[in-house]
C-alpha cells in the first residue's frame, strides 16, 4: 500500500522504521513544524522529520487544514495514513482522504486512558498492565473503532520513559501487522466498549509536584510517572524547586514526618504518610542532576543540618529543577 505516515516525537520513530522495512511504501511523512529547543531555543526538526529525511522520504510540515492541504494529500494517492503521536487535530475533510482511513497507534488498551498522556497516567494510577491499540481515527478523542491490540506488563520500577520505550517497539510491530491485515481484507474494525473509559490529559508542571502527605506508594508512582517529563519536583524552604528522579521505598523507616529529611552516609530519606522513601537523583535549580547524597553533602548541606522539611513552602518561583520539555503521545 501507499502510505502517508504522520508522527512527531521520538516514540513515533520506531513505527516509521518498521513501516520503511515493511512491504508497504511510505510515500510521504507528515510531522509538526520545527520547534524551538534547548537553552538557545534553536529551531530543531522533529525526530520523525530527521529520520524521514535520512531515508529520503518527502516531508510535509504544513498545518493540516485548508483546501490546499487536502488537495496535496489527494495528490499523493495514499491508501492509508498510519498515525503515531502526530500532535494536530485532523478535520473530517482530511480524515476522508485515505482509502482505508487514518490508522492511529495509541499507547493504551482503549477505551482506557484516552488522551495525550496514557503512559504517564497508567504508571501514576498503579496499573499492572497497559498496552497499545490501533484504531481508525474519527472526530472524537481516541474513540474510533479498534483494529488491533497488544498488552504490556508495567514493572514495579518502570518510569513512563521505560514503559514508553517498550510500547514504541511493540506498538510498531502491531501497526505493521494491522496494515498488512487491512490490505489483505482480513480485519474488521470493532467499536470500543462503553465500559472502562478513562481519560489521560497532558500532565502539567503542577501535576508533577510531590505531596509528601500522600502514602509512599503514591509518591513512588507519581515520580516514576513524571519521569522523564514533565519531571517531578518538590519545594525547598526558600521557595525554590528541587527536581526529583525516581525514589526507592524504605518501609522499615516509619519515624519521619511527611517531608522530613534524614541524610545518611549513602542515602537521603524523606518521610511520607506511611513510610520513608530514599531519594534518587535530584536537580537543584540551575544545576545538573546529581545523586541525592552528593547534594546533601554539598549545596543542600545547610538545609539538611537545619532540619529540612520538603514541600513546606506553599509557593515557589517559576524556575524549576524539573524538566520543562514534555512529550505528548496522542494523534
Amino acid at each position: 500500500m501507499r502510505l502517508l505516515f504522520a508522527g512527531t516525537p521520538e516514540p513515533a520513530v520506531a513505527s516509521l522504521e518498521a513501516l520503511i522495512g515493511s512491504r508497504h511504501d511510505v510515500v510521504a511523512v507528515l510531522t509538526r513544524a520545527d520547534a524551538p529547543s534547548g537553552r538557545g531555543r534553536k529551531l530543531t526538526p522533529s525526530p520523525v522529520r530527521s529520520r524521514a529525511e535520512e531515508a529520503g522520504i518527502p516531508v510535509i510540515t504544513d498545518v493540516p487544514r485548508g483546501d490546499e492541504f487536502v488537495e496535496r494529500l489527494r495528490g499523493l494517492e495514499i491508501d492509508a495514513a498510519p498515525v503515531v503521536a502526530y500532535g494536530h487535530i485532523l478535520r473530517p475533510a482530511v480524515l476522508a482522504v485515505p482509502r482505508l482511513g487514518w490508522i492511529n497507534l495509541h499507547f493504551s488498551v482503549l477505551p482506557a486512558w484516552r488522551g495525550a498522556a496514557p503512559v504517564q497516567r497508567a504508571v501514576i494510577a498503579g496499573d499492572e498492565v497497559t498496552g497499545a491499540t490501533t484504531f481508525l481515527l474519527d472526530e472524537g478523542m481516541d474513540t474510533g473503532p479498534v483494529l488491533g491490540t497488544a498488552t504490556e506488563t508495567i514493572r514495579p520500577t518502570d518510569t513512563s520513559g521505560d514503559l514508553l520505550g517498550r510500547l514504541a517497539t511493540s506498538g510498531a510491530e502491531l501497526l505493521v501487522a494491522t496494515l498488512d491485515a487491512l490490505e489483505d481484507g482480513a480485519l474488521q474494525p470493532q467499536p470500543q466498549p462503553a465500559d472502562g473509559v478513562s481519560v489521560a490529559p497532558k500532565l502539567t508542571t503542577d501535576d508533577a509536584r510531590v505531596t509528601w502527605t500522600d502514602p509512599a506508594l503514591a509518591v513512588d508512582r507519581l515520580v516514576r510517572g513524571c519521569t522523564p517529563a514533565p519531571g517531578a519536583w518538590t519545594v525547598l524552604p526558600d521557595g525554590s524547586r528541587l527536581g526529583l528522579g525516581p525514589v526507592a521505598p524504605r518501609p522499615e523507616v516509619t519515624d519521619l514526618r511527611p517531608g522530613e529529611v534524614r541524610a545518611l552516609k549513602h542515602e537521603v530519606l524523606v518521610g511520607t504518610a506511611t513510610h520513608a522513601v530514599a531519594l534518587g537523583e535530584v536537580r537543584p535549580v540551575g544545576k545538573k542532576a546529581m545523586a541525592a547524597p552528593d547534594w546533601a553533602r554539598g549545596g543542600g548541606r545547610s538545609l539538611v543540618e537545619a532540619g529540612l522539611v520538603l514541600g513546606a513552602s506553599a509557593t515557589g518561583p517559576s524556575t524549576t529543577g524539573a524538566s520543562s520539555d514534555s512529550t505528548e503521545v496522542s494523534a
